[in-house]
């Protein structure tokens, strides 16, 4: 059988071409909503009509909760700036969020269970119980008073980014926490890790060199369920009036906020515009992470291969656990 190149190795494309059916169309549909929020993040200053403060033209005021025209493809909010540039910069303003808050999280969770598991001991329950104590808590109970504390409740642009997203990381860590710890607890008892041990490998080399790249392998599944649980966490916070100033960044959440008395009145285009931002992102975000977990399960890959064809014995060996030589494990 032949080797499959690198560009069929790449993340996507080697997942791409395991799926099959349901999945794969779940997979696509995921990666394009993903991928057009990631577009319009980007190039956002380029494709947005107007800036996300911006409340007049050269024909003067835009003019409050104005139905959509030539001029505001979706009007104009009740506080007078246009529909569609607020959606479009904030996804940009999203995607800030979501890659500190993410990079945040991963760094502090993997650190602190890496810590936990493999040195044991009082380290290993303080940690365990400050992580369930966190766990404990509501989660976006635990954003707001994060934010409040942190910001006061808003703020401009990189403060209101960076209260948001500590805000979101102190709720996702225990959750890296839990996942590697249990990981580092399954390997540090592995042959080859003890083998490190007996020809003299230091602590620091066995625990980041054989240790924590043997237990991270999940980690691209939670990072895309928790990009999409940011979203929603962010948006709850501007809901509940404790994000950006609107003047400082555009935010989905309180652009949502302020559209409440608008949909009693009538006017439908301020509040659907950010919503279905929202749930877009979301359900995009969501479907590439359950897809990557449907496919990272042995039991559903055994059933596409039996399914292409494949002899009885292939598809329980598909079903059998991953050895250290499948995982690539360094000595």
């Amino acid at each position: 059988m032949a080797k499959p190149s690198l560009f069929d190795r790449l993340p996507v494309i080697h997942q791409l071409r395991q799926s099959v059916g349901l999945q794969r169309g779940m997979l696509v549909a995921g990666l394009v909503l993903t991928g057009l929020f990631l577009l319009t993040a980007l190039l956002a200053p380029w494709i947005a009509p107007y800036s996300y403060d911006q409340l007049k033209g050269p024909d003067g005021n835009f003019g409050a909760q104005q139905a959509p025209s030539g001029a505001h493809l979706l009007g104009t909010t009740v506080g007078g700036y246009d529909v569609l540039s607020r959606v479009i910069w904030g996804s940009r303003t999203a995607l800030l969020v979501i890659v500190v808050a993410v990079a945040l999280s991963v760094v502090i969770g993997v650190l602190l269970g890496l810590v936990s598991g493999y040195l044991g001991g009082w380290v290993d329950r303080v940690l365990v119980v400050v992580a369930d104590a966190i766990y404990a808590f509501p989660t976006l109970l635990l954003a707001i008073v994060a934010a409040i504390a942190i910001s006061g409740g808003q703020s401009g642009l990189w403060p209101g980014v960076l209260a948001a997203a500590v805000s979101i990381t102190v709720v996702f860590v225990p959750q890296y926490f839990r996942v590697v710890r249990s990981e580092v607890l399954r390997v540090k008892a592995e042959a080859f890790v003890e083998s490190a041990r007996v020809i003299g490998a230091s602590t620091n080399r066995i625990m980041f060199r054989h240790v924590l790249r043997n237990s991270t392998r999940t980690l691209p599944l939670i990072v895309t369920l928790n990009a999409a649980e940011a979203i929603s966490t962010l948006a709850a916070l501007g809901f509940l009036g404790f994000g950006i100033e609107p003047t400082a960044a555009a935010e989905w959440g309180f652009d949502l906020n302020k559209s409440i008395s608008d949909v009693a009145a009538g006017i439908w285009w301020t509040a659907i515009p950010p919503g279905l931002a929202i749930v877009s992102v979301v359900l995009g975000i969501t479907l590439i992470g359950e897809s990557l977990n449907d496919l990272a399960d042995p039991r559903l890959r055994a059933r596409r291969r039996a399914g292409r064809g494949t002899t009885p014995a292939d598809a329980v060996a598909a079903t059998q656990p991953v050895t250290r030589e499948d995982l690539g494990e360094v000595q």
